[in-house]
């Protein structure tokens, strides 16, 4: 009845449906079973956070907190952003008592209105489809932030080249130059902002160069930097820190020189890894002049 994320939220008449009881369902909420989250709407004791604040809300996971939910780059998924039909009325705060939702009780929580999805037939009951969440997010954060969901989403199947350019179609006309930059062989959302802070600078680069003996890289900048998103998802341990150091052992060898910036870095200081790069690619063309 409850198998895969999307079946974590039903209503009360699936349920009465399936066999239940008025009665039984009842029993289940008092005995911790099952979570009531407004008026016909229950999930599963386990369910996530988020999904349940939209619900009680009486919306959905929108932006950020949709594509965290399908598996998709979110730069800053804490706040739970919450789609809602353009007539949506009688909302309820995200909290288990039934009170009306007023600016003060909303526990943080962002509220998207719409009146039109790209893709109203792939939304799930608690949350919205992946182009539709790329949407909000088009109009809710940095662009930067936007593009590498983008990306992400493209390099992880979720939506196709079609897709995309519908989007942007949908898109302000202020945001539509992004649709240019996508680029779906960015496998986190780290490479996305990355490439971008290197566009920046105005330098030329070129993105997934490979080298012999050292593999792929993310970017070269100017014919002698190489630059590569230093993610902690890919890069804890031991391990991969001698792994990461004996390729930057290998690049220097073929005289090129490498820079890595930390996730920190890369999405909080922007300015200081676009500074780094300019500078050591000053210094190398320097050198290489003699």
């Amino acid at each position: 009845m409850f198998d895969g994320y999307g079946q974590l939220v039903l209503h009360r008449d699936e349920l009465l449906a399936s066999g239940a009881s008025g009665r039984a369902l009842t029993a289940a909420v008092r005995f911790g079973h099952l979570v009531r989250l407004r008026n016909g709407h229950y999930c599963l004791p386990e369910c996530d956070a988020h999904v349940r604040r939209a619900v009680r809300i009486g919306g959905r996971l929108g932006c950020v907190s949709a594509l965290e939910s399908h598996g998709v780059f979110a730069f800053d998924a804490r706040r739970t952003h919450v789609q809602l039909d353009g007539d949506r009325s009688r909302l309820r705060a995200p909290t288990p008592r039934l009170q009306p939702l007023t600016r003060r009780n909303r526990l943080g929580s962002v509220l998207h209105w719409s009146n039109r999805l790209l893709e109203p037939d792939a939304a799930d009951r608690h949350r919205v489809a992946v182009l539709d969440a790329l949407g909000e997010s088009l109009l809710c954060q940095h662009p930067w932030h936007a593009l590498a969901s983008i990306d992400n989403a493209l390099h992880l199947g979720h939506v196709g080249r079609a897709a995309i350019h519908r989007l942007f179609e949908w898109a302000p006309e202020r945001l539509r130059y992004l649709d240019e930059l996508v680029d779906g062989r960015a496998e986190a959302g780290q490479e996305t902002v990355l490439r971008m802070i290197v566009r920046q600078t105005e330098l030329p680069y070129e993105l997934q160069v490979k080298f012999d003996g050292v593999g792929r890289v993310d970017m070269l900048v100017a014919g002698c930097l190489v630059v590569e998103a230093d993610s902690r998802q890919f890069h804890d341990g031991w391990e991969a820190h001698v792994r990461d150091r004996e390729r930057d052992l290998q690049l220097a060898a073929l005289g090129l020189a490498s820079l890595r910036p930390a996730y920190q870095h890369t999405m909080h200081r922007p300015d200081l890894v676009r500074s780094a790069i300019r500078g050591l690619v000053r210094q190398r063309l320097r050198l290489l002049r003699g």
